[in-house]
């Protein structure tokens, strides 16, 4: 059987730029999904731990630490997640439910998210370095069953959640591991392809954070795209250093690689140095351009070290052209880039085998379908600037609790991501704009109007625009124009200090620039363009 696994991935490989849809179909549902999945026959669980637990061995190993203290099989995922999803159930969650958590990267936390996968409940993953006026929002608009997190946190919790609060360390210790059952249950409810699984929000243009609702399905449908189309076979080891609160550290590394059975060299936090050592004892990496620049910056990264590896995998934000060319220069792997957002997932990929443009984020997955339009829905020319829309099982249903948005937010069953992009003779990509203002700092999304509201509830505030400037680090730093009332003296320091009070440290600017009065035309609306190629440093 693995003999035939790897012929047909070899027989995909020399396919992938892919245009044979029913080919690529074929592929994923007869040769890489588990036999009650074939063409013909019918899962009864559309659950995702069920399609998971189909592929998986036992005995394999699932997480191992770069240091070696943390071990863990795939039998231990099977116990933990079914005795954690029975003590949620003790709780007094039912499937459906939402399970709010905020810790930090460990194995005990992924126990905990494929424990909602299996008992039916909506995993619902929160940034570490959101403060408390965020966390109370998601409580209120969410309304968790139960919220896990560590000790610390608790006491912040309990300020406003209504539900029981359990304390979960990244050891395993804690409230919620302290009572769990002595046996499980070991079930796995059953699922349609459109229950909800996860919750994931994201910053909203309006100021206020939207939860994306991805199913079962959707999730399902992009790791099986995924694993084929970049080529996972047995033995891959992934190396996996991104948070797990954000769908590229979670649905797309974490779960390709569950798919494909394979171990993660799990690092609690990304470190360049510790990375680059590790890359001999790993197979695949995925990070996000930071990581790929400071990686550079290591001079032990270099053929020798990437020997063993096989694929460099980067997203989460535009890699600059000059990276992609310095990394190939130094380990001679081209990296690939690809798009995807956290209401879709993954939208568009650069070939396994095949040309991987520069500048390009490749054309669209199987199964997704891309418009490119202007302001009139109609579709743009090759190689014009339009607005990206996008179908396919990968998109989620909508925003949980936003029925109008939603409205606003699909058109004809495309959802309109805000991005505007290009389409090249070939079929490719270019993410060339964000129409809806969106700041990416270091691979994590900060909408500017989020931001600005928290500065402009200053004492002594009159206004300010927040714009995105680039940055050799961090792809863009977040950056503040700030208008004062008059006999104001409020200075850098002070609004730095007052966003740190308030948002999670990524949406903190960088720099703070004082103004007499910012640009607007002759609607009134202020000219952010004006301002992004006033500061613009030239840095890139």
């Amino acid at each position: 059987m693995e003999k035939e696994r790897l012929s047909a991935n070899e027989d995909c490989h020399a396919s992938l730029g892919i245009d044979d849809l029913s080919a690529f179909r074929l592929l994923t549902n007869s040769v890489f999904l588990p036999v009650n999945e074939a063409p013909g026959r019918v899962m009864s669980n559309d659950n995702l731990y069920a399609v998971f637990s189909e592929r998986f061995v036992e005995t394999d190993t699932f997480i191992r630490s770069p240091d070696g203290s943390d071990l863990y099989s795939y039998a231990d995922l099977d116990h933990y997640s079914a005795v954690y999803a029975d003590r949620l159930k003790v709780l007094g969650a039912v499937p459906g439910d939402r399970i709010m958590v905020q810790m930090e990267k460990s194995s005990s936390c992924l126990f905990l998210y494929f424990a909602c996968l299996r008992g039916g409940f909506v995993y619902l993953p929160l940034n570490t370095a959101y403060q408390p006026e965020e966390l109370a929002y998601f409580a209120e608009n969410a309304e968790p069953a139960v919220v896990v997190t560590s000790p610390l946190q608790k006491p912040v919790f309990e300020g406003f959640a209504q539900c029981p609060v359990e304390t979960l360390d990244p050891e395993g210790h804690g409230s919620f591991s302290d009572q769990l059952p002595d046996s499980a249950t070991g079930e796995i409810v059953s699922r349609s392809y459109d229950d909800l699984a996860a919750i994931l929000y994201t910053s909203g243009t309006t100021g206020k954070p939207k939860g994306a609702m991805l199913s079962h399905g959707n999730l399902t449908s992009n790791a099986k795209t995924l694993h084929a189309l970049w080529g996972f076979v047995p033995g891959d080891v992934l190396l996996h250093a991104l948070p797990i609160f954000h769908v590229h550290g979670l649905f797309v590394a974490t779960n390709v690689a569950v798919f494909n059975g394979s171990t993660l060299l799990f690092f609690n936090k990304f470190d360049a140095a510790s990375v680059v050592n590790a890359l001999p004892t790993a197979s695949v990496y995925m990070g996000v351009p930071t990581n790929y620049t400071r990686m550079l910056s290591e001079p032990s990264l270099d053929r020798s070290s990437c020997a063993n590896m096989r694929l460099f995998i980067s997203g989460s934000a535009p890699l600059l052209t000059q990276t992609f060319r310095d990394f190939e220069t130094r380990t001679d792997h081209t990296i690939l880039e690809r798009y995807g957002m956290t209401e879709t997932g993954m939208n568009t990929s650069n070939p396994l085998v095949g040309v991987r443009k520069p500048g390009t984020v490749g054309p669209p997955l199987p199964g997704v379908d891309i418009r490119i339009v202007d302001d009139s829905n109609q579709t743009v020319t090759d190689g014009e600037t339009g607005n990206l829309l996008v179908t396919g099982p990968n998109v989620f249903s909508g925003y949980w609790r936003m029925p109008e948005k939603n409205l606003q937010e699909f058109s004809d069953g495309y959802f309109r991501t805000g991005d505007l992009a290009s389409r090249d003779e070939d079929g490719y990509i270019s993410i060339v704009g964000r129409s809806k203002d969106l700041i990416i700092t270091g691979g994590l999304n900060v909408y500017p109007k989020e931001v600005e509201s928290v500065i402009d509830r200053m004492e002594g505030v009159n206004e300010s625009a927040v714009i995105g400037v680039p940055h050799a680090d961090f792809g863009e730093a977040v950056t503040a124009v700030v208008v004062l009332d008059d006999g104001s003296s409020i200075s850098e320091n002070d609004v730095v200090a007052h966003l740190k009070s308030t948002l999670a440290n990524f949406k903190v600017a960088k720099q703070v620039h004082f103004v007499n009065e910012l640009p607007r035309n002759a609607m009134g609306k202020v000219q952010k363009n004006l301002l992004r190629d006033e500061y613009d440093t030239g840095v890139r």
